[in-house]
């Protein structure tokens, strides 16, 4: 016998785990949508030429590739290549259909993605992310940039885990500070704000003992102003423009990437973003080079060390691996599966109830005609129901729908049957009532809608 097991790095649930995962991709799928963003799926699997257009980088060499059975002996590198994540294949998807899209195309992406990570607690091989994405055509106005923290905000709202932090930065107020400290080379300032993006996780007394270490050199009075500047975090709105306002103009690049931030600042607060809700953080830099513009990451208030929950940004040339034309956009990205084990893990998300909301048991064997026909009527009046199709001992079915966690428990018996009544059993209250067999529907409607009015609060 081969003992049943997962691979290390996926996350497999059981059914009423599964249903609170799944209402949490739900919760992020509405919001976008509610926002404007139009769904699209891609393969699981693109060409490996496509795939893999950048060389060297961390995410590339944890690549699965594709090879089927008839291929295995030819050798070479294998045609095809799970896809890492989902901006890789929305450019290939933007660039292949770009006179048939309305710009700015603006898409929501929630599919599973497929990384070699080294197993460990929390880290996966295969997981969800869920992506909205707005690209331009030749330019893509800075506005944009201030829906995402909406976006975000009507999403973390909206799936209750407490108080949140939506962090904002600007790569070119980074590197317009750099430069005004003598750092201007790109593969210097690239190294540098990698360094200071790991502040949260490192330390502050860390990252400077990297940053005048052998591999950067910088001099003590640079590394001081530099630690001094990635620790400013605004408190409120007004401080956060305060914050921007005292940086000055200094340089071209510097003032373009405080212009920018200020404005996106200035729209989060017309768009209803509370201002306890979001700050400047001016270490935020995102690891990946690509970003251009301004930054984001979202971090729980009460569980700092789950880390960032929702982050990304600007970038100014989404597929110039594949279309000559120029296709600025800006996105954020949800890791749901690291999310929610991460959620659960703190005790955050529980277990769901189950998705069925009655079970119509069966007393005897001559009533299953009936159980049928009131799961019927349940069905039309949109409630989710399930038959017991064999009469057992009642203290078994009761006990079934409890491991299932169904609430309701619907009984037609001979009793019943004369009165025209059906028993209900509330499993969750430990109470029972009659209702007459045309009232069901209705009544149990009411007692949903009253539980599920209580689950939203």
């Amino acid at each position: 016998m081969i003992k049943p097991r997962t691979t290390p790095g996926v996350m497999e649930l059981l059914p009423r785990d599964q249903i609170a995962f799944q209402r949490m991709l739900d919760v992020i799928r509405r919001n976008y949508e509610r926002f404007g963003f139009l769904p699209v799926e891609t393969p699981v699997f693109e060409l490996s030429e496509v795939l893999l257009t950048k060389t060297g980088g961390e995410t590339e060499r944890q690549v699965y590739f594709v090879q089927s059975t008839g291929a295995l002996g030819q050798g070479g590198q294998p045609e095809l290549a799970l896809r890492f994540d989902l901006t890789v294949p929305l450019a290939r998807y933007v660039a292949q259909h770009e006179h048939d899209l309305a710009f700015p195309f603006r898409r929501y992406q929630i599919q599973r993605v497929y990384r070699g990570e080294r197993a460990q607690r929390g880290r996966f091989r295969e997981f969800y992310q869920c992506d909205i994405d707005v690209i331009g055509k030749d330019t893509l106005g800075v506005r944009h940039d201030a829906e995402m923290p909406a976006v975000i905000h009507a999403v973390f709202s909206e799936l209750g885990v407490g108080p949140f932090t939506i962090q904002l930065n600007n790569r070119k107020l980074l590197r317009g500070f750099f430069e005004g400290l003598g750092i201007a080379d790109g593969e210097r300032q690239a190294l540098v704000l990698r360094e200071i993006d790991k502040l949260d996780k490192r330390g502050a007394e860390a990252v400077r003992a990297t940053l005048t270490g052998p591999d950067f050199g910088l001099a003590e009075d640079v590394a001081d102003r530099i630690m001094a500047f990635v620790q400013v975090r605004s408190n409120s709105h007004a401080d956060a423009l305060a914050r921007l306002d005292a940086l000055g103009s200094g340089n071209a690049t510097l003032a373009e990437g405080v212009a920018e931030l200020r404005e996106v600042v200035e729209l989060l607060k017309a768009q209803g973003v509370p201002e306890s809700d979001y700050a400047v953080n001016f270490s935020i830099a995102r690891g990946l080079d690509y970003y251009t513009g301004t930054v984001y990451e979202t971090t729980l208030d009460d569980h700092p060390q789950i880390g960032s929950v929702c982050s990304g940004g600007r970038y100014e040339d989404l597929a110039s691996h594949y279309t000559k034309s120029k296709l600025p956009g800006v996105g954020i990205s949800i890791g749901a599966t690291r999310l929610f084990w991460q959620l659960r893990e703190a005790g955050i998300i529980e277990s769901a109830e189950s998705s069925v909301d009655v079970m119509v048991g069966l007393m005897d064997e001559s009533r299953l005609g009936d159980s049928l026909d009131i799961a019927r009527q349940l069905r039309a009046a949109g409630i989710n129901t399930e038959v017991q199709m064999e009469a057992r001992k009642l203290a078994r079915q009761f006990h079934y729908a409890d491991k299932a966690g169904i609430r309701f428990v619907a009984l037609y018996g001979e009793d019943e049957a004369a009165r025209g009544v059906v028993t209900v059993k509330d499993l969750r209250a430990k109470e029972q009532f009659e209702v007459p067999r045309a009232e069901l529907a209705a009544t149990l409607r009411v007692e949903l809608e009253q539980q599920r009015a209580m689950g939203s609060h």
